[in-house]
């Protein structure tokens, strides 16, 4: 029997137009049942779109609980203008960014008639933007040459050796400093922290290191100091040490001069029950895992890390591993793909004197809006202006911008 309840004694608004077939009645009755499952849809919608907050909570809590308002804020703003290098009046900033993008858009939009790498489809019945891929190039033979040279001028060393010899060249094991007594050190402590940094890193354990004859390798000293210098802190002041190392190497300048980084995430299952573990089937079927969420400099150094449970969007956590890092390269231009796209980190990145360039998927399908809707007129054959990038192709196939 389906339950019914009349129009005026629930609230109609929250009924959105796919549902009113299966909610509304021709008697001015409500499905109650419908009209439930119509609710709890609108209200998972407006959860993620921050409309709705809840509770206690961590992902779903209202981020503006934690910003500074009223006398405090006023109070504190001045000071904070200052630091950011911004006016305490935001008319002046946003006029110069409207500016700034209209200006680009005008730009970009006048040489788009003469660029071969771009083009407009028609994609059911819309007209979308295509950009063409870059052409693989073929490796020159000098370079496959040079590639095996180098290869053969490689010596084969076993990784406990190259890892003791970068702590040799280094000294990054000083950064590993005891637990309570900052300056208590072992003999041969950095043989011991070695070891225990690949048996972590090669996720075997300690048992394959330990050797009896071996005092700095002997089970209770790797036990030891695994337990009292392997710590964050000590591990991110080891990671600026190497980071440091590698930028003054003549071959890693070649590369990148550090003001560039790249942000993203690996997933890994965890196999045992922990709640540090999130859900996801796409990445972890019927299992559970992590993100590990890394920034790499254009020197191939790795900056920073986060390890999140299961997979938050990556939006939520790039500003923190951005803003974390230790080391003393300060990258100022930020490379993602889409998952770590928002308006909002576009804002707040460029708050902080940051540019964020993020690889968007699906560009094409994309709607972009201009702050000053002004039209401008760069087609030869039509008057014709056009307020939106995505139209592009006349009756008689000549493509047209504005």
């Amino acid at each position: 029997m389906t339950l019914k309840t009349p129009q005026s004694d629930a609230p109609c608004e929250v009924i959105s137009k796919s549902w009113r077939p299966h909610v509304l009645r021709d008697d001015d009755t409500i499905d109650r049942r419908a009209y439930s499952f119509c609710v709890l849809k609108e209200l998972q919608s407006a959860l993620k779109r921050r409309d709705v907050f809840v509770a206690p909570s961590w992902r779903y809590a209202d981020l503006r609980a934690g910003l500074l308002d009223g006398a405090e804020w006023q109070a504190t703003r001045p000071i904070i203008c200052r630091t950011l290098g911004l006016s305490a009046s935001p008319e002046p900033v946003l006029a110069a960014l409207a500016l700034e993008l209209d200006s680009t858009y005008r730009a970009v939009a006048t040489r788009l008639p003469d660029n071969p790498a771009i083009r407009f489809e028609v994609v059911g019945d819309k007209n979308e933007l295509v950009l063409s891929p870059l052409d693989k190039m073929d490796e020159p033979a000098s370079l496959v040459a040079l590639r095996d040279k180098v290869a053969s001028m490689l010596p084969r060393v076993d990784l406990p050796e190259l890892i003791l010899e970068i702590a040799a060249r280094t000294g990054f094991t000083e950064a590993f400093t005891h637990l309570s007594e900052r300056t208590a050190r072992a003999s041969d402590l950095h043989v011991s922290l070695c070891a225990v940094l690949m048996a972590e890193a090669c996720n075997t354990g300690l048992e394959p290191l330990i050797r009896g004859d071996v005092p700095a390798l002997k089970r209770d000293r790797l036990s030891w100091v695994d337990q009292n210098y392997i710590r964050d802190d000590t591990l991110a002041a080891a990671n600026a040490t190497l980071v440091a190392a590698q930028s003054r190497i003549a071959l890693a300048s070649m590369w990148g001069g550090g003001e560039v980084a790249s942000a993203d995430g690996m997933r890994f299952v965890v196999p045992v029950r922990t709640v540090h573990a999130g859900p996801n089937p796409k990445y972890f079927g019927v299992g559970r895992g992590v993100t590990w969420y890394n920034l790499i400099s254009d020197q191939f150094s790795g900056l920073n890390h986060i390890t999140v449970p299961g997979t938050l969007r990556d939006s939520l956590i790039l500003l923190a591993v951005v803003l974390e890092q230790q080391t003393e390269l300060q990258p100022t231009r930020i490379m993602t793909d889409t998952g770590a796209y928002s308006d909002v980190v576009f804002g707040l990145f460029r708050l902080l004197g940051y540019r964020f360039s993020p690889r968007l998927a699906d560009v094409g399908g994309t709607r972009f809006w201009r702050v000053i809707p002004k039209p401008i007129m760069v087609c030869s054959t039509t008057s014709r202006p056009i307020s939106s990038i995505c139209s592009a192709l006349n009756p008689t196939g000549t493509t047209c911008f504005a």
